[in-house]
């Protein structure tokens, strides 16, 4: 696709920005749970979880995250602090797809390390982000390592459940969680300002990549980390400062077919 072939479709995506990204698309999704709490860890806790946890049907998914938040009382970050090995039993019987007790086990267990050294997660994840930087690897690989070597005999099923940009993961639940976190306006909350919105990727679920493709936006056949790239190379011809917007336009251009 050519840079004007490309600039033409902006008018029509920007339109559709403007229709999707409004207050009531937060009653639907998953972003409901950072709403929900007052205290910065607690939105940036539950948001992970939430996150990590969008697989599925939206209303299953929030079902869910509920049904976890309220084994932590609705206390997701005096929970995960506090937690100790009795209160491994308070997760007992929860599932969603392989979400099992053991993951939500081990990633409750590496979060509490996290709090405890960092304060707040948005603190490790801007370690992450200088990492990365130093290292000249993307951010989310960085993050993963960084996350599982606190705890090195986390299980490798709890592992999978973070998705890592270096095994070709299109990295969607996390690019989504950073969109939530880092961009600003009618919808995303700008918890976290160590990276600036302008560097997040394109959170590629199975509908965006389905649109992008049928406006000539994606040429890649496979939903991995190349297509990321690809779609993220493209939406930031559109607009360099915002490209994670393009999100609501073929998220809702998806859900609409």
């Amino acid at each position: 696709m050519t840079k004007k072939k490309l600039l033409a479709l902006k008018p029509k995506l920007d339109a559709l920005v403007d229709q999707i990204e409004q207050p009531d698309f937060i009653d639907n999704d998953p972003i409901q749970f950072m709403y929900a709490f007052e205290d910065k860890n607690d939105k940036e806790l539950a948001g992970f979880f939430a996150a990590i946890m969008a697989w599925g049907r939206r209303d299953i998914v929030v079902n869910k995250v509920d049904d976890l938040l309220k084994r932590m009382e609705y206390k997701p970050a005096e929970f995960i602090l506090n937690f100790s090995e009795s209160d491994a039993e308070k997760l007992e019987g929860f599932k969603h797809r392989t979400f099992k007790p053991i993951d939500i086990y081990w990633l409750i267990k590496i979060l509490q390390s996290i709090l405890k050294e960092h304060q707040t997660f948005e603190r490790f994840w801007k370690m992450c982000y200088e990492k990365s930087k130093e290292q000249n690897r993307e951010l989310i690989a960085v993050f993963h390592d960084q996350f599982f070597d606190i705890h090195p005999e986390t299980p490798q099923r709890t592992r999978k459940h973070i998705s890592n940009s270096e095994k070709n993961s299109s990295c969607k639940r996390l690019y989504m969680y950073l969109r939530w976190c880092i961009r600003k306006g009618p919808v995303d909350l700008n918890t976290m300002n160590f990276m600036s919105q302008s560097e997040l990727k394109i959170p590629l679920d199975v509908h965006v990549a389905r649109q992008a493709r049928a406006l000539g936006l994606l040429d890649r056949k496979q939903n991995d980390w190349k297509a990321v790239q690809e779609l993220t190379r493209k939406l930031r011809v559109l607009d360099p400062k915002d490209p994670a917007k393009y999100d609501f336009a073929l998220f809702g251009l998806g859900v609409g077919s």
